[in-house]
Formats: C-alpha cells, structure tokens, sequence
C-alpha cells in the first residue's frame, strides 16, 4: 500500500471528515449518489474504529505528516473508546472533569493547610499533615529536578503554556516548585550531553513587576506527575517517568484541535497513566525477575541477538558487557534518551502500535546492536561501552527498518 493510500485509509478510519466537520450543517446540499460515497456512508454508520487495522496503518510510519497523532495515540493507548466514536464528546467531558476535582482535592490551597497549621511539624504519627506533607515534598524535590532538564535539545518545554491553570495564576493554587524552591540548585543551566544545552528560569514567567504570571510547560508537566504519585502512593514517582510522560505532553500540547490541545494536561495523565499501567514492571525492583520485569526483557534481548548475530554476542559477552550497563535505559524508558525527539516520536509509533505491545521494542534493541556490529565487533570494552551508553546519530528509519525484518521472520 502506497503513501497516500495508507493516508487516505488513515483518514476514512479515524472519521477525520466527521470530526472536523462536527457540528456543522451540509450547507452545499445532497451530495451525488456515487460509489465513493456509498462507501463513505457505510463507514460513517459504523461507529467503531477498528483498533487491528489502525495498528497496521500507524507501525510502518503515521502518514499525514503527523497531524494526526494525538488522536492515534489516544486510542493506541486505549483512552478514546475505540467503540463507540459518538461517545467521544461525553467521554472526554467526564474525564477532564474528573482529572480537574483530582487538581482540586490534591493541590488547591485549603481545608489541609489550615488542618496542618494547627499540627505540629515534629507530630513524628505517620497520619501528621505535616509528615504527610514532608513526604510529599520529597517525591516532589525529584519531579521537580527531573522536569526542569526534560528535553533540553528543544525549547518547548521552557516556553509558556497558551492554557496555564487559572487557579496557578489566581494564586488560588500553589506553584508546586515553590514548596522545593529552597532547596533547588540555583543554576539555571540544564545540560545533556550530546543533545545540547537549555537556558531555563527557576521560577515561572512574570510580568514587568517580578511577579509570576502564566506556567511553563515543564510546570503543567510537574503538576501531572506529582498527582500520577500522590493517588498511586504504592509506586509513587521513580525517575525516569519524566522521560515517559515528555513525549506523549508535547504531542498532545501540539494537537492542530485547538479543544483538545486546551485540555492537554487531562489527556496527558490519563494517557501516561494508561501506559504506566503497561510498563510498571520496568519500574517497581521487586518485580524485575517477573515475566514482564525489566530483567527478563533485558534476557530476551540477549536471547534474540544471540540468534541474529552470533559474532556480536560473543564478542559482547567476551568483553563482559551486560545489557544492565546499557540495555537498562534503553527498555525502561522505551528509547527517549537515545535520540532526538522527534526521532522518539516515530519510533513510538510504531512501539505503541505493536500488536504484541512492546515485543518490537526487543527487536528494536537487537537491531540498534547488529546496526553498530562493526564498531562493536572492532572495539573493546571502554569503546564499545561509551558506544553503546552514546548511541551515535543515525537515521532511524534504518534501525526500524532492521527491527521490522525480525519481528516479520520471527
């Protein structure tokens, strides 16, 4: 199937000419009785979406240049009711709704302030509001570390929102890298190496008298994962979630639907808390010798290279490098550390369009391996390390392509 085949099946799949159209009257009258739109009106009767042909459509590469992948990935990651397309417009006022109370309970200056003003800050009862809070603050210290560097090789995370919470800006809500502020380190330079630098503001933006205005986007991204941890205080936040939830809030943020980008930050935690649900393996220690846990991912890895290039294996194993020392990251945060954004973007495509979820995701780092075997296979231990700790830049299409070969012999 051509480009602008898969594009023009994409399209009649999702319902884009309904969807943009919604609430708008045919002012151009009956159209012609044609074939083509026979077949249009069986498709508009049917109010499903067919999640097995999507998945076809989407792992060899989105086509419409991207502009649809907010809405793919809110039914990859099973948000959107892939069932029911009428039921969407309800859905989604319910869940935003929801999310909105979530801001609410959790983070809106009241009754538990004024409870923990009347507590004492030494109470050492584990029910003290202010142990409470003293706990939360560490999990937040981490957050807000983590978020400050997120994506350094772009600007959009240290850009301001178009939509900030009214109740941050009202002063109704506190900015939550207020609470660590003391503690943060005062520089303002973030730095990755080998993906550039970022200049950041500590604080959030502000009006010609120094006082705070709208929120950055790392803000609205801190804000999601301080909620993510504080109703699921059993895994709570780990670093690295941060480098989850990055790509899915700067696609969802860039939505061309001007409503649904509006509301972002709703979408953005049920979608990361979706796929944090898929993953939590990866990221709970106890879990790791699990059939799912990030061990066995690592030993299916070594497993499939094994079969693939015999040579590389050995010379790997030879050297005593062990996948922990560089497949770790790679698995655990499903690639967003080894390449470019845009490059992760397309490389989730096709993760989260996997028909056996995340199994692709072995053959991908088999494949980034055997991409590199002649370096590998001519270098030692200290070369091959930095290799493969520092990916090189490469196209992807390359190693997807790669991966794509086994996962079809295999």
């Amino acid at each position: 199937m051509s480009y602008k085949e898969r594009l023009t099946r994409l399209e009649k799949l999702l319902r884009v000419d309904n969807l943009s159209k919604r609430g708008n009257t045919n002012v151009g009258g009956d159209s012609p009785n044609t074939a083509e739109n026979q077949e249009q009106d069986v498709e508009e009767t049917n109010d499903s979406i067919d999640l097995f042909e999507l998945k076809n459509l989407v792992f060899h590469g989105l086509p419409g240049d991207s502009q649809y992948r907010a809405l793919v990935w809110r039914l990859l990651l099973n948000y959107l009711p892939a069932k029911s397309i009428k039921s969407w417009d309800e859905f989604l006022v319910k869940k935003r709704n929801n999310y909105k109370h979530f801001v609410n309970d959790l983070l809106v200056i009241g009754e538990e302030t004024r409870e923990r003003n009347f507590d004492h800050p030494l109470n050492p009862e584990p029910d003290s509001k202010w142990q409470v809070f003293f706990k939360d603050n560490d999990v937040l210290l981490q957050i807000d570390k983590d978020v400050r560097r997120l994506c350094p090789e772009i600007s959009f995370f240290q850009a301001e929102t178009a939509y900030p919470n009214e109740q941050v800006v009202s002063g109704k809500m506190d900015r939550l890298h207020k609470r660590v502020q003391s503690v943060v380190l005062e520089s303002s330079n973030v730095i990755r190496k080998g993906l550039g630098i970022t200049k950041i503001n500590p604080k959030g933006p502000m009006n010609q008298d120094g006082a705070e205005t709208g929120e950055y986007h790392w803000e609205v991204v801190e804000r999601i994962l301080f909620i993510y941890a504080k109703l699921n205080p059993g895994q709570s936040y780990v670093q690295g979630m941060n480098e989850i939830i990055g790509p899915i809030y700067y696609t969802l943020a860039n939505d061309p639907d001007v409503t649904w980008r509006e509301n972002a930050e709703a979408d953005t935690f049920y979608l990361f808390t979706n796929l944090m649900g898929e993953i939590r393996d990866f990221f709970i220690r106890s879990l790791d010798n699990s059939v799912s846990g990030i061990k066995r991912m690592m030993e299916m890895l070594m497993d499939r290279l094994k079969l693939r290039d015999q040579a590389v294996y050995a010379h790997i194993v030879k050297l005593e490098i062990h996948p922990q020392y560089f497949a770790f990251r790679w698995i655990t945060l499903l690639m967003s550390q080894e390449f470019a954004l845009p490059e992760v973007l397309r490389i989730w495509d096709s993760l989260l369009s996997d028909h056996k979820r995340f199994d692709f995701l072995i053959d991908l780092a088999s494949a980034m391996i055997i991409h590199i075997r002649t370096e590998l296979l001519t270098g030692d231990f200290p070369s091959n390390m930095k290799l493969l700790q520092n990916y090189p830049s490469i196209d992807v299409r390359d190693i997807l392509t790669l991966a794509n070969s086994f996962s079809t012999s295999s």
